[in-house]
């Protein structure tokens, strides 16, 4: 099966924000086992997303579309999609129950423009969305699958994995395919590519690498006639890359480092506060993005300036001494919020995000301290890339660092 992403809005062409969902939607589809061969971003004009129809409709087998679903004249996929296929849209009584329950719901009146988010052509059928008021189509004519989803990417997500994934497994028959995501930190993708050898030139299962802020993820695919079959395969090659690398695999599929010390955490019966500088509160955050935190989260301090860190008993003579931005600064902001809030262990990052220097530190330099009332393990180094980008890694390591502490307990 050959698939075509067609994302569509002016605001893409324009950058005002980044297209997820076509990278999304590539790598499902490559878990699927489904060919993609090509990827467009179409702006709101209805002669242009006709064109890029008929073309997709022409050498493709499956066309996924995303965004132009809203309420506004703007949004024109369903008229387009309509057009291109010579067929009427109207409105769905059950769909339009459906939309005016969701306003209700919400103590809402529904302007009466929603109602063009109720209509379908007669060879569609609603893909539910239960995020929002935008539905998507399925629609099958001539040998060809047409699916358009909304854009928001929490929608898309929903109507693609509930609505959208268990259609398509049924249209690839007795064919199964599994996949298996390794998460590891720590080890470069060149030496990964290196360790893994004849494994990464496999053609059933495939092992591919993707480098991402938590590390480099290798995802096992596996094809085969039975889920069983499939999962032995994948099994199999898994129990070769974790004997290759032991000590770097922390994770697996959806598990996020937070969601791993948080196990962690739980499990040991441990409490952890924090106190940030340069990450501003993004450690804190990351924390508590976790369901069930508060069981071992005790709380965060963010001592952006130095009067803060002193106010909360990080000794000024040591600040005058080594700079703020520095090993000895690092340990005592996470001994001192160890002991302020009454948590076991106590992280302390203090850093220079940049783009300036801070205390003649290079933008990205970053001192990251875990105490967990025994002799303090620190981390030092330098980041390259954005303000952002430096606050992420720096959050990012502190958890790997407590991961650390935790697993050699």
């Amino acid at each position: 099966m050959k698939a075509e992403i067609i994302a569509t809005g002016t605001e893409l062409l324009l950058g005002e924000i980044v297209d997820a969902n076509s990278p999304y939607l590539a790598n499902q589809l490559s878990a699927l086992g489904i060919d993609l061969y090509w990827i467009s971003v179409v702006g709101d004009n209805p002669n242009r997303l006709i064109d890029s129809l008929r073309r997709a409709w022409e050498r493709s087998d499956l066309v996924l579309t995303t965004g132009g679903l809203g309420p506004t004249q703007g949004d024109i996929t369903r008229e387009s999609i309509a057009s291109f296929l010579g067929e009427e849209t109207s409105i769905d009584p059950l769909e339009e129950r459906r939309l005016r329950q969701f306003f209700a719901d919400r103590k809402m009146d529904m302007p009466n423009s929603n109602l063009r988010q109720a209509t379908k052509i007669p060879s569609a059928e609603f893909l539910p969305n239960p995020l929002g008021t935008a539905p998507g189509w399925w629609v099958e004519r001539d040998g060809h699958i047409l699916i358009t989803m909304p854009g928001p990417p929490e929608e898309m997500h929903s109507v693609w994995q509930r609505e959208v994934v268990p259609r398509l497994r049924q249209k690839l028959g007795g064919v199964v395919i599994i996949s298996r995501v390794l998460k590891t930190f720590g080890v470069s993708e060149a030496k990964i590519g290196e360790l893994m050898g004849g494994l990464v030139q496999g053609a059933n299962p495939t092992v591919a690498t993707y480098a991402k802020p938590d590390g480099i993820h290798l995802r096992i695919t596996a094809k085969a006639d039975s889920q069983e079959e499939a999962r032995r395969m994948v099994a199999g090659v898994e129990l070769q890359i974790r004997s290759l690398m032991v000590d770097s695999i922390w994770g697996v599929d959806d598990d996020t480092i937070a969601s791993v010390v948080g196990d962690l955490l739980a499990k040991r019966g441990r409490t952890l506060a924090t106190m940030e500088s340069c990450t501003g509160g993004l450690l804190s955050a990351t924390i508590t993005s976790v369901p069930g935190s508060s069981a071992y989260f005790r709380g965060g301090i963010v001592s952006y300036s130095n009067d803060v860190k002193i106010a909360y008993g990080v000794p000024e003579e040591l600040i005058k001494r080594h700079g703020a931005v520095s090993q000895p600064v690092a340990e005592a902001m996470a001994g001192t919020v160890r002991r302020c809030l009454g948590s076991d262990i106590g992280i302390g990052i203090t850093g220079v995000a940049g783009p300036s220097k801070l205390e003649d530190k290079s933008p990205g330099t970053v001192f990251i301290a875990v105490d967990d009332g025994s002799s303090p393990h620190t981390l030092s180094r330098v980041y390259p890339g954005s303000r952002q980008r430096v606050r992420e890694r720096a959050s990012v390591s502190a958890l790997f660092e407590l991961r650390k502490t935790l697993v050699n307990e």
